[in-house]
């Protein structure tokens, strides 16, 4: 349902002047069925600190930024609930600005009730995750470099290879080192770890 106008000529990336083929140039927004409209609606307006760009019976549209809406909600009665072990999406992610930001939310949910299921430092990003109503897997995160180039670099390395999943950490233990002036970017940084199981990933 996105309305964007920006005209892709002007953004194209130099491969794509050379290919003729043209990349999205943003995700927009992500769609649920659910049959618990209201209470999914509120859990994300308040996860997320979104508005309601459009509510009916039906349907309901919620945003958070300049985007006209971001999280959208079908309503359709009677759905059963999600089944393990069938092919669907595992999860979808929100960026943060800072870790700071990231932290300050997690307490925000934290003082409402609301508990991560997995903090884990990925290497490219710090993320901590949460599960909705529905049984929905959202990401929260912040990147761990300043640069897209610089997290790939990350990722081409050997301990990427060798443990591509991540490493658990405490968010109330970073947020006190955090808060005790500990540098930013240094408590982003991954640590060091052997391999780890694909299937801590698979089975969440």
């Amino acid at each position: 349902m996105a309305t964007a106008t920006t005209d892709a000529s002007t953004t194209l990336k130099p491969e794509a002047k050379e290919t003729g083929i043209v990349s999205p140039i943003k995700l927009a927004h992500v769609v649920l069925r659910t049959s618990r409209m209201p209470e999914l609606m509120a859990w994300y307006k308040v996860v997320l600190n979104a508005k309601v760009s459009h509510e009916s019976e039906n349907i309901a549209f919620l945003a958070y930024d300049d985007e006209h809406h971001r999280i959208a909600f079908v309503s359709i009665p009677n759905l059963g609930p999600q089944p393990s072990g069938i092919v669907g999406v595992h999860h979808f992610a929100f960026t943060y600005a800072s870790l700071k930001d990231l932290l300050g939310n997690y307490v925000r949910l934290r003082d409402l009730g609301i508990e991560p299921t997995w903090p884990i430092n990925h290497g490219p990003t710090t993320s901590i995750y949460y599960t909705d109503p529905d049984g929905n897997q959202v990401e929260l995160q912040v990147d761990n470099y300043d640069t897209v180039e610089e997290s790939g670099e990350f990722m081409a390395t050997d301990a990427f290879s060798i443990n591509p999943i991540g490493v658990d950490f405490d968010p109330d233990e970073i947020l006190r080192r955090l808060e005790a002036g500990e540098d930013e970017t240094a408590l982003k940084r991954r640590p060091s770890s052997g391999p780890r199981d694909v299937d801590t990933i698979r089975l969440r």
